[in-house]
């Protein structure tokens, strides 16, 4: 399928967060600079969790940063458990609906095991969290809003590309940087969008 020409009656927007484990595991580094391993759990079934994996690895690799990953379709405190018994110094949590709906068990556990953990969305870090770098929902929805507009005044759906997120997040949280004692550098905070306290 061509994205700028889709055909039929596809078209759509695209949230890009599986390409952004990169910058999620940069985003991290600066904030926990001394987690000499990092955990990465991910769900395997997802589709992008492959490509999304595969980045984060070559990231990884290209700075030296030793990584640990668990898929969470197994027990997700299993895997918790296993990360602290094997001194996982920081977590990045890959993207995807089935991670997405366990985000409170997952902040939960991240809490219950002092982990400083970084997450594709800011729906983690309003809930808890420590961190999050995504697409913009919120902008992605006002994109779909625009080409139902569009679609409704006679606009063909294959005639318009698919959108692609271009507005990003950065989110972190005051309270949960302060509860697992972290010290945020002046200039990691001024590049946040929202800072939630």
């Amino acid at each position: 399928m061509n994205i700028n020409r889709p055909g039929g009656n596809v078209t759509g927007v695209v949230f890009f967060n599986d390409e952004l484990g990169t910058k999620r595991l940069e985003l991290l580094r600066k904030l926990v600079p001394k987690a000499e391993t990092i955990g990465v759990l991910v769900n395997p079934t997802n589709p992008g969790t492959r490509a999304e994996q595969r980045d984060v690895e070559e990231a990884a690799h290209a700075i030296g940063q030793q990584l640990m990953v668990f898929n969470a379709d197994r027990d997700i405190e299993t895997a918790f458990a296993t990360l602290a018994q094997r001194g996982a110094g920081a977590l990045l949590v890959g993207s995807g609906s089935f991670l997405f709906s366990k985000r409170e068990q997952i902040v939960a556990l991240a809490a219950r095991h002092s982990l400083p953990a970084s997450y594709p969305q800011r729906d983690y870090v309003a809930g808890g969290g420590l961190m999050s770098y995504g697409a913009s929902i919120a902008d992605a929805y006002r994109q779909a809003g625009i080409y139902v507009g569009r679609i409704l005044n006679g606009e063909k759906p294959g005639e318009l590309p698919v959108v692609q997120s271009t507005k990003f997040e950065f989110t972190i949280n005051l309270k949960t940087v302060k509860t697992l004692g972290l010290e945020i550098s002046p200039q990691l905070l001024a590049t946040a969008e929202e800072v939630i306290e």
